[in-house]
């Protein structure tokens, strides 16, 4: 997070309400990749591709130093979004469900 920013907390969630609003009305993937291409740097881009791919390696039940190897993810990370997954806000959880609940009607 960046320091000295002269926004509120109030217009902090405000920008994060918008930018989730802004993500919704998005209707496909080439829409989605092409919003966040925009919106985040390459390695901005890539760090949230590779947290995803650690849910869905970690949601199959591959263990911490695999998914480290498998995907160059540092085993910190890994434990990072494992503990999310587990005991976050939710988000991991909820996406992982509904797109296994997709691929297994």
């Amino acid at each position: 997070m960046k320091t000295n920013r002269p926004v509120t907390v109030r217009q902090e969630l405000q920008h994060e309400r918008a930018l989730c609003a802004a993500i919704l009305t998005l209707r496909s993937v080439e829409e989605c990749r092409s919003f966040f291409r925009d919106l985040c740097t390459p390695a901005e881009l890539q760090a949230m591709a590779d947290r995803w791919a650690v849910v869905e390696l970690l949601e199959r039940g591959m263990p911490y130093r695999e998914i480290h190897r498998h995907t160059g993810v540092s085993v910190t990370t890994v434990g990072r979004v494992a503990r999310y997954l587990t005991s976050g806000n939710g988000g991991y959880r909820t996406v992982a469900q509904r797109l296994s609940a997709a691929r297994n009607p």
